[in-house]
């Protein structure tokens, strides 16, 4: 094991102090001792820049899914062209919509000319042709038809601009510092950028907040009908990911190809209960962006250790100051997760509870209250939120008088 630059100085005083030597002899020592640490630090940072998997891309990354925890990455925050990984964040705008419930899986959208006359890849809408959302959703995901994505923009926004806006909203909210989208489908535009890192921040709170997306961006063949003037038609959809087809555990989500973005991918893939997520940005072929993103999902599901506390923690009531009630049931807000790089040892896990101080009324329910704290040999590795199981108003004089009634008849 390589010393650090203080343990080193240490032994140089202490080789000074301890051995009695002429001047001529001294100088050698420190001209040894001073040789050594160089080599050392050379060493050191050659292994640091050695790049573990000898990717081919440029710039990638390797996340953990439930937790966030990144686990390789090259050159993650270089800004470059994102291609059509940008309809990863039109998807997230899309899922946000359903959730809210301004658009629905059945609601018609009707082709706008602008929509239709985007180049790249499509699905060939026409205008005034009637799709579903569903069918729009499954062609942005499986197609990567910018036509679709223009389409679903104009739908919920009114215009791509609006929603291109609401994009970069987004992107503000989840900390994408490397990100501004420029438009919703991810055609070449100066100052259309992102970032690895960026990527996969999206791309982890698309397939964690709506999982739904993966029932669409499996989908290796499918097809479409077209209803226009001209009469109807089938097109048929292949998924752009080969993954899905190549790898058994993939569950999408992503390519993007541009002559300024070169190959991009987001790929997720599950598996033994632990989800990744590997960005790679700017390969230079098609081949390379999959075997580089194979690579880094390989190294981590065979670095990863997953641990759940599935233990149920029972929060004793806690007191409220000023409160129609003197106690407060509290739970814990979800279950706490951990990505370790080596298998753990059990016996170096602990757990504490750490509760505010004073509870002041009024406490609406789901006030955070506490957390639970979670360390491993010694180090705070994370926590969840203690939370409130109930509403507590604040008392009134009229509260307070009547408490004392009670209490002097009972």
């Amino acid at each position: 094991m390589m010393l650090r630059e203080a343990e080193y100085i240490h032994i140089l005083r202490r080789t000074l102090m301890k051995v009695q030597l002429g001047i001529g002899r001294a100088i050698l020592v420190i001209t040894a001792v001073m040789i050594v640490y160089e080599a050392c630090l050379i060493y050191a940072y050659a292994d640091e820049a050695q790049d573990t998997l000898n990717l081919t891309s440029p710039s990638a990354i390797l996340m953990e899914a439930s937790t966030g925890q990144i686990i390789y990455e090259k050159n993650s925050n270089e800004r470059v062209a994102p291609a059509s990984i940008t309809k990863i964040m039109t998807l997230l705008l899309i899922f946000d919509a359903l959730e809210s419930g301004s658009v629905k899986l059945e609601d018609d959208v009707t082709v706008s000319e602008h929509a239709a006359s985007m180049g790249g890849s499509q699905v060939f809408l026409e205008p005034g042709e009637i799709q579903t959302v569903d069918t729009m959703i499954k062609c942005i995901a499986v197609a990567s038809a910018n036509d679709a994505c223009v389409c679903m923009a104009e739908h919920i926004s009114g215009t791509e601009e609006a929603f291109v806006a609401k994009m970069n909203e987004r992107a503000e909210g989840l900390g994408m510092d490397n990100t501004h989208f420029v438009n919703c489908c991810g055609l070449d535009a100066d100052g259309h950028m992102s970032s690895a890192r960026d990527v996969a921040v999206m791309s982890r709170e698309l397939i964690t907040k709506y999982p739904k997306i993966h029932e669409y961006s499996t989908v290796w063949m499918d097809t479409i009908t077209h209803t226009t003037r001209k009469g109807t038609s089938e097109f048929g959809l292949t998924n752009t990911n080969k993954l899905i087809k190549q790898y058994q555990w993939a569950t999408g989500l992503k390519t993007g190809s541009t002559s300024k973005a070169g190959r991009c991918l987001s790929a997720t893939a599950s598996k033994d209960n632990i989800e990744l997520i590997a960005v790679v940005m700017t390969a230079p072929d098609s081949k390379t962006r999959f075997s580089d993103a194979v690579s880094l999902l390989n190294y981590g599901f065979s670095s990863c250790f997953s641990y759940s506390d599935e233990e149920e923690i029972v929060i004793p009531d806690q007191n409220v100051t000023g409160g129609v009630s003197g106690a407060l049931r509290c739970k814990v807000a979800d279950s706490f997760r951990y990505m370790f790089l080596e298998k753990p040892d059990a016996g170096k896990l602990e757990k504490r509870l750490e509760m505010n101080e004073e509870i002041q009324a009024p406490v609406e329910e789901g006030d955070v209250v506490g957390k639970v704290i979670y360390s491993y040999d010694g180090r705070d590795i994370g926590s969840v939120d203690i939370t409130a199981c109930e509403s507590v108003k604040k008392a009134t004089f009229a509260d307070a008088l009547g408490l004392c009634f009670r209490s002097f008849f009972s």
